[in-house]
Formats: structure tokens, sequence, C-alpha cells
């Protein structure tokens, strides 16, 4: 009979998992073995953060759980964050750990605690894995994890169960529930009204109609019937940006906002396709009036309270999008070309306008990499002008920290990524500051040996901090640090180093980055005070 270890990493294995991410500890040891032989890769980080988001990088890759192992008391603490990032970023990752078994830590305390009542708050559920039910327990944890909404699971396995033989039951199988379509009826006949007289509609998508698969379904609508698509940051790409009809991302930028939002309240039907606004800032709370018409299709019931519709459907995003649009003939809409106006300026507001800076490294960089390029970008002030001058030709192409916006998250992201995804471009952006923070986690670049390029905005400054402490009329403390040579700590780790202080030595860079074999860092000097004004 297999050890429970064993069933636990085949039904990992069945559900798509290939790779898992972590630091070993003596309590795990059989676990990773097991997953090691059923053919999941263990990758060793250089922290148990920086490991969750490496899973997460996969996931986006592959469609597959994330999946992250973590030894008992300081392994499982220091998961934290990336743990509450899932949660927050509605990521299915599956999180495992080792703990004492039960007669033991009844007596014994050393690293011990209760993981559970740390973990539940910031995950979907918390299970323990039992010899009698490893088959229940695994299928359950991953039902739960891809569940709408997504997120991350626990199970914590004792020592001892790991080890144990136990009967498996090969007729558990998850089965995800068929798409469910909204109901026939007097709301679903009034919104197809609106939409049929609507003059000025707008569309909102997130990140639920990725997780649902109803990207496509966004786009095709609004190409059918002229509609101006808005995403979130991580809805970026549901409509290639370079389409007439895409306004980009929204979430953190008021000067984006000063363009979307006057549109948005204009907008005579307000349509959202899997909206989540736990990405936006708190300029989206209640962003139109209580009385329009605003129709929500959603994968869960709105308790978040930042915004209201006048009808809301909880169902499948697509199956939602085909039953408003069934027997509705488009029209001409937006008659004056607001939307077209406001794509113009935003492309306007956030150009370089040819002096080197934030701005510029963005415009250099998408010149330079190919069309179907993965980017990571990490938190901070580059994030934000970023995710609005980046553009973005497919759905899950600009991976970032969105929910919890944890700084850390680029470079880990990237090699998830580009793990599981080896032929496509792959490029992490981060601030200095970010990068220092999972600094180690080149070593694991270099023993994996992927060819990521790795850009980093350099202006010794916790940037968005200090310009919040500026705006307040604080005085500067704690923000500015000093400077680090990049280039030489990219080639201490075995890869490879560049400076670039202008956008031809920035190109230069990235295409010679393009044909290695071996990450490179390209250190980016952009000044002190080089976001004033710029999102």
């Amino acid at each position: 009979m297999p050890s429970a270890a064993d069933a636990i990493a085949r039904r990992l294995h069945d559900a798509g998992c290939r790779y898992a991410f972590g630091i070993p500890g003596g309590e795990v040891l059989t676990m990773l073995a097991a997953l090691e032989n059923a053919g999941i890769r263990f990758v060793l980080t250089r922290h148990e953060t920086p490991a969750g988001f490496m899973a997460e990088g996969t996931h986006h890759a592959t469609r597959a759980p994330a999946l992250l192992l973590a030894t008992l008391g300081p392994g499982v603490t220091n998961a934290v964050n990336a743990i509450a990032n899932a949660w927050q970023d509605r990521v299915p990752l599956i999180f495992l750990t080792g703990c004492v078994d039960a007669k033991d830590a009844a007596t014994y305390t050393h690293q011990v605690f209760d993981h559970g009542s740390l973990l539940r708050p910031i995950t979907k559920a918390s299970l323990t894995a039992v010899p009698d039910a490893i088959d229940a327990v695994v299928d359950k944890a991953i039902a739960i994890a891809l569940d709408d909404q997504p997120g991350p699971v626990h199970i914590d396995i004792p020592i001892g169960v790991a080890s144990a033989s136990v009967e498996t039951n090969a007729t558990i199988r998850r089965a995800r529930p068929a798409a469910a379509a909204p109901a026939p009826g007097p709301e679903l006949e009034a919104a197809r009204d609106a939409l049929a007289k609507a003059k000025r509609p707008i569309l909102i998508a997130g990140l639920d109609a990725l997780y649902q698969g109803a990207d496509a379904d966004v786009a095709s609508f609004a190409r059918d019937f002229g509609i101006p698509l808005i995403t979130t940051y991580k809805g970026k790409g549901i409509l290639a940006e370079d389409h007439p009809l895409a306004l980009g991302g929204a979430g953190l930028s008021p000067k984006a906002d000063r363009h979307l939002l006057p549109l948005v309240r204009r907008s005579d039907f307000v349509l959202l396709a899997g909206y989540d606004p736990i990405e936006m800032r708190v300029g989206w709370r209640n962003p139109w009036d209580a009385d329009a018409m605003v129709v929500e299709f959603a994968s869960v019931p709105n308790t978040h309270y930042m915004h209201q519709a006048r009808v809301s459907f909880v169902c499948h995003v697509g199956a939602g999008l085909q039953a408003l649009r069934k027997g509705i003939a488009p029209r001409q809409v937006w008659a004056a070309g607001e939307p077209a106006k406001a794509r113009a300026s935003l492309k306007a507001d956030f150009a370089s306008n040819g002096a080197w800076g934030p701005a510029a490294v963005v415009e250099a960089a998408r010149a330079a990499f190919p069309r179907d390029t993965v980017a990571s970008v990490d938190s901070g002030a580059h994030r934000i002008l970023l995710s609005q001058a980046w553009e973005c030709y497919g759905p899950r192409t600009l991976l970032q920290s969105t929910g919890l916006c944890t700084m850390g998250g680029a470079l880990p992201l990237a090699i998830g990524y580009k793990l599981a995804s080896p032929a496509r471009p792959v490029v992490a952006f981060t601030g200095d500051a970010g990068l220092e923070m999972v600094i180690g986690e080149l070593a694991t670049l270099r023993d994996l040996r992927l060819p990521v390029v790795v850009i980093v905005f350099v202006d010794d400054s916790l940037a968005l901090i200090e310009l919040k402490q500026r705006n307040s009329g604080l005085a500067n403390a704690g923000v500015d640090f000093g400077g680090t040579d990049f280039a030489a700590v990219a080639r201490a780790f075995g890869g490879v180093g560049a400076v670039a202080a202008d956008k031809a030595t920035l190109a230069e860079a990235i295409k010679a980055a393009l044909a290695r074999d071996t990450f490179t860092v390209i250190s980016c000097p952009i000044g002190k005070r080089a976001y004033d004004g710029a999102f």
C-alpha cells in the first residue's frame, strides 16, 4: 500500500501540479520525496515567501494549483506573506506543512504551535491529513482552492501520518460544476432592454473573468457591441491593449482615474464582468450614481460593498454575457467619441516625451521585448506607472500582487512562470528596494538556469512612500538608503549585469539579454523624485 505522502502527491499530480517550491525541514522529508516520486519537481528557494510567488507564477502559466511546501514553525510563519497574498489575489495555492504528531504535541513544545489557527484567517480552509481519509482531504483541498473565488488551502501533515500506509479510493475525483447562466426572469430582461437602448455603455472586467475562463467572452462582447473596456491590473490583456476599444488597466493611478472615472459616471449602462474591486484604490468606491444602470456578473455574491449594482447575477461570467447579448443587435454608441479621446489622453499622459526616467524605461522595454512577453512587476511607484504604460496583448501577461500589494513579488513570479513556460520571454520589473528584499532568489534563478531578464528602477529610495510623505507635509525619514551595484551583484550570483541610463542603451541590453541562456539584471538609474507627476 502507498504511504499517505504518496497518496497526497499522486492526487496533486492528477490535478496538474508539476512543481513545488519551498525549503525542506526534517518534518517534510517524506512528503518531499513523495512529490518527486510522483513527478512533481521540488524547487529549493531561499525563503518561503518568494517560494509562494514562484508557485503562483507556475499557476499563471499552467492553470494548475500552485504548490508550496514548508516545514513546521518558522517555515510556516515565513510563508504567511505569500499565503495572505494568495488569499487577496485569488490564487489557488495548496500549502503543505509538516507538524508533530498529536501525541507528541501534548508534551513537546519546541517549534510547536497551532498552524491552523494562524492560517485560517488567510486561507479558504485549513485541513489536517488523517490516514483513513487521505483521498478525501486532498480532493477537498483542491476543490476548495479552485472553486470561485480561488484561494489558498492549507494541509497540515503530521510526521507519523506522512509515512503511514493507507488505502486509496480511486473513485474520488473532483468535478467542476458546469457553467451556470443567470436564470431567465424580469431582472435579466431588464438588463437586456437596457443594453439594447444604451447610447454610452462601458464594460469593466477583472480577474474573476480570467479564473472562470471568460476572457474570450468579455473580449468578443466588447468588440461585437463596440463597448470600451476598462480592466483591473490583473485583467490587462483580456482585450489586446492596442485595440481602439481598450482603455487599459485601472486601479491605483489618480492620473488615469481623471480620464476613466468621468466616462464611467457618464455611461448609461455600466457592465461589470468578473470585476473584483479588491484591486482598486479608494477612488473606485461607489464610482457611479446610486440610480445608475449597473449590471453585474460576478462569481460570488457582492459582500464587499465597494460598489452596488442595479442588477447582480452570481453566475459564470461568460455564460452571463452570452445570455445578456442573446437577440440584441449592436448599434452605434458613444457618438461623440469620448472613449477614443480618453484613450488618446491616457497615452499622452503616460508618455516619456523623450526624457529619461521611469516612463522611458517602460517605453524602451515594451518596444524591445516581443509581443508575447510575460512581465511581472513589483509593488511601488514603478508598478503604478508600468501598469498604465505597459501594453498587454493577451490575458495573464502582466503578473503582480494587486490585492495585497506586497513587495518582493516580481522576481519570484517571473522565475515560476519561466520555469513552467520556458519558451516564452519573461521580464521582471522591480524597484531597488523590492529586489533587495528577495535578492537571494538570484541564486535560485542561477540554479534553475533560467534566462529571465530583470530590470531594476534605481533611485535609492522608497519612492512611493517618500512621495506620500512629502505630499503629507512630513519630514523625510526612513525612506532613503544607500545604492547597490546590481550589475555587480548579478555577476556575483552567476548571471550577467548591465547598466542603462538611456533608451538606446537599454534597448541594446535587452536585445543581448534575450539571446543569452542565463539571467540578466539591467540596472536603470532614474534619479531621485523621478515619479513626481508620473501617475
